[in-house]
């Protein structure tokens, strides 16, 4: 049995200790449908003789017997491989190499089910990007539909993009009482430097270097098979999945395409097969995954400045395993979490870099021994987190595991507990007149977190464009972008708008950014009040700005108003946007029924309501009448 971790730092302990209370009911919930679920067992061995021919039509002789076998484990595999993204390129060989682990296993696994992904990178500033949120959702229930089929005893998920892992992870607590195993392909290795790509993008923006200029930047930055380099929501998405032991130790940022790649593929099917039922091991994911893994995985996003999606995404994820959060626990833990990641836009070192410099095993090491996460969370590794100190190494072609260096190599990259970047985490929540949000400060410098300016409001991202072209910026301002909340439109990220507010800034004006809408994990050096709610639409505050209301916004105080009589304020009319241009084209008004159902931005911004919170409440309601 694992330890619990000495000397938990006491605002963590009390994070933990208050979702575990607040989530109580729900989570109970959860565990018995989980539970329940497990009791029914995999129906591979309830199948009717025509069911289970179907299922293993396809299959050679081998598999076929196998399959025919009750004692042995069939795993199910969800990739969201295509050969657009390059971050899931190199997922496409890897079926037939855990189908060959699984086989030498006497096991048989089985592509279950393909999911969407699509590359935020693409899309960002067109039309596709109002289905990116919403994508999250759809691989969900694509999830579901590939594992329906119930003849699996474990589900290996290859997914490592930015709405993809999130909506495999939602998919997996649903399917709860299967293991689960996350299985990565990497990032690609190191192209230009950072620094030198965000300055050729804010010439461009000043209209001082030429669209050719611009495309060879961006193609030596985004050269190769794997995920970008720089620390977004992907890589963050990894970070995230490793300290909550959905992976592998070590196996987060490992290029694709070596042989420690591959054989890191081959041991996370073996180990996925020992942690089935058949395997002897029984670890579905409802057992190892609660409210102290959600815990580690916040603590690790603020330690590494990590993307501010997972304001979003993190709330819908532990929702759907019975857990209920708020953006005050980001707040609370980002108070005590030091800043020990300089990655691009937090710095101009990339992944690789980090990797090198001592990668998670040293950051993991670094947040335990100052008690900031869970080390006594069940793993994938079938060990505690403690294990996760540890690489991954080839020796004679074996695959092994050694302690990982314990200082780092490289401390203007990744810093220790006790000599941080800064002593607090890059993000927090601001809140009121105009709502609540959150705004990313890792790499807005300390002389920008306070702007208090004139607004120029803004109903389409691209009208900003014209603004800055026609001067109209070249001042003191905060552009509010509003309408661009889940129901509004998706809620598309808006990393388009950060050149120009940049040259602004670098100018010598004040500047920042509001908006219902998000930014990139990407965001940077400019503030960025983002995921305001309630959204515009949704009877949100921003609707009732006009062009030239005073607005301060406070990084440091958390604040963010407008500097109006409360008198005023409250008596001021709402703007209805006209939004009908959003909901056409580029298969957008086949997300109607989305954008109708959408949560708000502290709820997660999903569709799914609110799972077990939902049921407990009508049961609440229910009783209520009976007792009336």
């Amino acid at each position: 049995m694992a330890t619990p971790t000495p000397h938990l730092n006491a605002t963590v302990a009390d994070v933990t200790r208050r979702i575990r209370e607040r989530s109580a009911e729900r989570r109970a919930l959860y565990e018995a449908r989980m539970a329940d679920q497990h009791r029914r067992g995999v129906h591979r061995g309830e199948l009717s003789c025509g069911n289970l021919a179907h299922g293993f039509a396809a299959c050679g002789s081998d598999d076929k017997n196998s399959l025919k076998l009750m004692n042995t484990a069939n795993l199910g595999i969800i990739s969201a491989y295509n050969d657009m993204l390059s971050a899931h390129q190199p997922l496409e060989t890897f079926p037939e190499t855990i189908k060959a682990a699984a086989r030498a296993m006497g096991s048989t696994a089985q592509f279950a089910g393909g999911v969407p992904a699509m590359c935020d990178g693409v899309t960002q500033g067109q039309p596709g990007m109002e289905l990116s949120l919403f994508s999250r959702d759809v691989i969900a229930m694509a999830t579901a539909v590939g594992l329906s089929h119930n003849m699996f005893d474990a589900a290996l998920y290859l997914g490592v993009c930015d709405k993809i892992v999130p909506g495999l992870f939602i998919a997996a607590a649903r399917f709860g009482h299967l293991p689960a195993m996350f299985v990565p392909a990497g990032p690609m290795e190191s192209g230009l430097p950072n620094k030198e790509k965000a300055r050729i993008r804010q010439l461009y923006a000043e209209g001082k270097a030429s669209r050719e200029d611009l495309l060879e930047a961006e193609s030596a930055s985004y050269h190769s098979p794997g995920t970008c380099t720089f620390y977004g929501t992907a890589n963050s998405n990894q970070l995230m999945m490793e300290i909550m032991g959905l992976h592998l130790p070590g196996t987060s940022f490992v290029n694709p395409g070596t042989e420690l790649r591959e054989a890191l593929t081959r041991f996370a099917t073996e180990q996925a097969i020992r942690n089935t039922e058949p395997g002897g091991d029984y670890l579905p994911f409802y057992r190892q995954i609660d409210e102290r893994a959600i815990v580690n995985a916040i603590v690790g996003l603020l330690a590494s400045g990590g993307s501010t999606n997972h304001t979003l995404h993190l709330v819908a994820m532990a929702a759907a395993a019975g857990i209920t959060i708020d953006w005050n626990d980001f707040t609370d833990l980002s108070a005590v979490t030091p800043s020990l990641m300089q990655v691009y836009p937090n710095g101009q070192a990339d992944i690789n870099h980090f990797q090198a410099a001592g990668g998670m095993s040293l950051l993991i090491r670094e947040l335990i021994a100052a008690g900031l996460i869970h080390s006594d969370i069940p793993t994938v590794f079938g060990t505690d987190l403690t294990a996760y100190t540890r690489e991954p190494f080839l020796e004679d072609g074996k695959l092994t595991w050694r302690e990982g260096p314990t200082e780092s190599l490289d401390a203007e990259v990744l810093a220790s507990v006790a000599r941080p970047f800064a002593p607090t985490g890059g993000l927090t929540v601001l809140e009121g007149n105009l709502g609540r949000g959150v705004i990313k400060v890792s790499a807005v410098a300390p002389e920008h977190r306070i702007v208090e300016a004139p607004i120029k409001i803004f109903e389409d991202q691209n009208d900003l464009k014209g603004a800055f072209e026609a001067g109209e910026l070249d001042r003191d301002v905060i552009a509010v972008v509003r309408f661009q909340g889940p129901k509004a439109n998706g809620m598309p990220e808006l990393h388009k708008l950060t050149p120009y507010l940049g040259v602004l800034q670098d100018r010598g004006h004040k500047v920042a950014l509001v908006t219902d809408g998000r930014m990139s994990g990407a965001s940077g050096k400019v503030p960025a009040a983002i995921h305001m709610s309630p959204e515009a639409l949704d009877g949100g505050p921003l609707a009732k700005l006009r062009d030239g209301d005073i607005v301060r916004l406070d990084a440091d105080a958390g604040t963010l108003e407008v500097k109006l009589a409360a008198g005023e304020w409250a008596n001021r009319e709402r703007r209805i946007g006209d939004l009908d241009h959003y909901h056409v084209g580029l298969g957008r008004e086949l997300f109607g029924g989305f954008r109708h159902l959408a949560m708000r931005a502290e709820e997660g911004a999903g569709v799914f309501g609110g799972f077990e919170a939902d049921d407990l409440a009508r049961q609440a309601g229910q009783i209520h009448e009976e007792d009336a």
